[in-house]
């Protein structure tokens, strides 16, 4: 069956470039497969545009804020338009890193500690005197990370105070909540869901530093290798702890995991995002790839689970 397709990328982030060519990727692919397809931004006349274009679904390509926030899940929801992806509520938690970190770690799932730093705090409360205080119950060195956001913006790794105090500095022009959260040693994967289904963990080598914003999108920066190079226990171990945050946080339709497996084979959670990317160098057509499904295969899933309706 055809479909009138309305593919939504652009958006109003910092991730907006990438946004839309993971949106050209899955225009061109559902076009070929003969669905009828609209690419379309986010802007002033997207609720006209939406009201009146008689789309059957739209395909969620954004990234960042407004686009995995819940805010345009919202809106959807209030036209009665499906969509891809998990929904606002779903959406909005898994945006705020140390809400979904606190939910993990109250049903048992396995995260890095973490110390929860804002601007308010720093700015009129003095914690910038507290920060060795922060060194002493994560370690050294540590991560720190905006509280929302993605694709490694402002993410830094520091192993004293004075790097602290500038990484926090940094970290804040990208949100007023900061995550300082223990530094775990090991194997980077990420395990994607397709409709409760765990595709195979995908391990993540830079080819120099760290898997950065550069490393994440430009051509060749970095190798896959697709399943992880681990024992079929923690391989499994990975699939399961990638299910359960897909389902404490109410998911459907499709997510992705981003995980630290360390020497004893233990993955630790880091994030959840709920809109993955699909571009050519993003991890879940890899993982797709590595399950046997074609990319168009992929986007003619996600398609089908949205248009069967919410509990699809």
């Amino acid at each position: 069956m055809t479909y009138d397709v309305a593919v939504l990328a652009g958006g109003l982030s910092l991730e907006r470039d990438v946004s839309l060519r993971s949106g050209r990727r899955v225009a061109e692919a559902l076009g070929g497969l003969g669905h009828r397809v609209t690419q379309l931004d986010l802007d002033e006349h997207l609720v006209t545009t939406l009201s009146r274009g008689g789309f059957d679904v739209v395909f969620l390509t954004l990234h960042g804020r407004a686009g995995e926030d819940g805010t345009i899940q919202g809106l959807l929801e209030l036209l009665e338009v499906p969509y891809t992806g998990p929904d606002s509520v779903a959406s909005a938690l898994a945006w705020d890193k140390s809400v979904m970190k606190g939910q993990w770690r109250r049903n048992g799932l396995p995260t890095p500690d973490w110390v929860r730093v804002t601007s308010t705090a720093v700015r009129d409360m003095g914690a910038s005197a507290a920060l060795d205080r922060v060194l002493a119950r994560l370690g050294e060195p540590l991560v720190v990370k905006p509280g929302q956001g993605g694709a490694a913006l402002g993410v830094r790794l520091v192993d004293s105070a004075d790097d602290l105090a500038r990484a926090l500095i940094a970290a804040f022009s990208y949100h007023d909540v900061v995550l300082a959260e223990r530094h775990v040693a090991g194997t980077e994967v990420a395990v994607s869901v397709v409709d409760g289904e765990a595709l195979p963990p995908v391990e993540i080598v830079p080819k120099e530093g760290a898997y950065d914003f550069v490393a994440r999108y430009t051509h060749g920066a970095t190798e896959f290798f697709a399943p992880a190079r681990l024992p079929a226990a923690a391989l499994r171990r990975c699939q399961q702890v990638a299910l359960d945050a897909y389902a404490l946080a109410g998911c459907r339709h499709l997510t992705r995991a981003d995980l630290i497996v360390d020497a004893s084979g233990t993955p630790w959670l880091l994030e959840l995002d709920t809109c993955p990317g699909m571009t050519e160098t993003s991890l879940l057509p890899v993982a797709a790839q590595a399950r046997g499904w074609s990319f168009e295969e992929l986007c003619e899933r996600v398609v089908g689970l949205a248009v069967a309706g919410p509990s699809g």
